[in-house]
Parts: structure tokens; C-alpha cells; sequence
């Protein structure tokens, strides 16, 4: 396997230029992580990550201009829960195709068929039922502190996509260097309806993961501090 070298801001923002002079390049993967693949491929990276001048590294994400797809941010604790795991999976849950029973749910501020939905106060998001019943919480500051611990920071890609008979293509417009966060803004996406928490919870320890999604479109707004690259 070819060995490269550590990309930096300042090489990324060398080669992307480059990139974007471009314009329309075929997508050299199918499916819906091309566009990843295919800047990885022009930037000639094996790995996804950036170094930043003061040795952190930043994760390189790449999005479609007008896709509402979710990202995953990071995943997240499992101590918030308010009532048994598995009281929560045997009073809430439902079956999988296999027949297992378990919480499978993307969460939003509008109640979902099991009544379960967001609430969103000044300090805290929590999961609750139409009954008032609290199953989850999270405290607002330490949503803040696991989004910073797992995500300090990210260069994000946007590009226009167009299909050509069964092929993708991509043209890359824009990337940012964006960083920071904070308890208020982690509260404002979740009342903009732009983070999503997703729960994959069965009585298997291991099938349990707690997600922190983004829609992509609006990934820019998590963060305080946006830099054009």
C-alpha cells in the first residue's frame, strides 16, 4: 500500500483548489459514501482525518448541497436513563424483523407511535412519554462536553451531485473549517428539528448505542466558529 503524507490545512487547501477548478468529477464509488471516497481519491488520503496546526486532528466530512441525509456526530453515554433499560425496552419497545423485542427510534420533538418523543428545556434533553413519564435524560453541558471530546472540530465539504444514467457526479464547492460548540447551540438544533437522537437498544449489551445526528444540510450550525477554506 502507498504511503502519504499527514494532510494539513494548509496542503488540503492547496489540493482542494485544485479540486474545484475541476469541476464535475465522476464518482468513482457507487452508493451514497462516493462522494466521500471520490474527495479521499482527489486528495489522495487513506484516512478521513486533517492535522491542524496545533497538532489536533479533524475529521474530513463530505455532504451533498441540498441531501437530508442525517450524519452521526458521535454516540454518547448510556447513564442518563431514568427508568430500567429493560423496563424501558419491555413497556416502549417493538420488534425487529427477527422478532426481537427492543427500541429501535429516531427521536424527534413529535411523538412517534410508541409516544415517545424530545423534550427540550433550559438545562436538559430528555425522552418522555405522552404520560408525562421521563425514560432519558441528558444534561445540556455534558451533551456539550461529549460533543467536544468526540468531534473538536471537522472540515466540512460540500458539493452539488447530479445523476448521469446510473453514475454519480460530483462538483466540490465549499469547505469549512468549523469548530467549537455550546450548550446553547446543542439546544437550538434540537428545537430547529436539525439533531435527531437515535436509539438501537435490545437486551443484548452489545446492540445498545445511543446516536447523536445531524442533518447534514444544517451540520455547519452545531458548531460556533466557521472558517471558509
Amino acid at each position: 500500500m502507498a504511503k502519504h503524507r499527514k494532510l494539513t490545512i494548509k496542503r488540503f487547501k492547496v489540493k482542494f483548489a485544485q479540486i474545484k477548478r475541476k469541476g464535475w468529477i465522476k464518482s468513482k464509488r457507487k452508493g451514497s459514501t462516493g462522494i466521500g471516497h471520490t474527495l479521499e481519491q482527489l486528495l489522495g488520503v487513506t484516512e478521513n482525518n486533517i492535522a491542524l496546526p496545533d497538532l489536533s486532528i479533524v475529521e474530513l466530512k463530505a455532504h451533498r448541497i441540498g441531501s437530508s441525509s442525517m450524519i452521526t456526530l458521535f454516540t454518547f453515554n448510556r447513564k442518563a436513563w431514568k427508568i430500567n433499560p429493560h423496563a424501558a425496552i419491555k413497556k416502549y419497545g417493538t420488534r425487529d424483523d427477527n422478532g426481537r423485542l427492543g427500541m429501535y427510534f429516531t427521536m424527534a420533538r413529535t411523538p412517534n407511535s410508541m409516544g415517545l418523543f424530545l423534550n427540550v428545556d433550559e438545562t436538559a434533553i430528555s425522552v418522555r412519554h405522552i404520560s408525562g413519564e421521563v425514560v432519558a435524560e441528558w444534561q445540556l453541558e455534558a451533551l456539550a462536553k461529549r460533543f467536544m471530546q468526540k468531534t473538536p472540530g471537522l472540515v466540512l465539504v460540500s458539493a452539488f451531485s447530479e445523476m448521469r444514467g446510473d453514475t454519480e457526479w460530483f462538483k466540490y464547492d465549499r469547505a469549512q473549517l468549523l469548530t467549537e460548540t455550546s450548550s446553547d447551540i446543542i439546544k437550538n438544533q434540537f428545537l430547529s428539528g436539525n439533531v435527531l437522537f437515535d436509539i438501537r437498544m435490545d437486551r443484548l449489551p452489545t446492540k445498545n448505542e445511543l446516536r447523536y445526528l445531524q442533518k447534514s444540510d444544517w451540520l455547519q450550525w452545531s458548531f460556533k466558529d466557521w472558517i471558509e477554506l
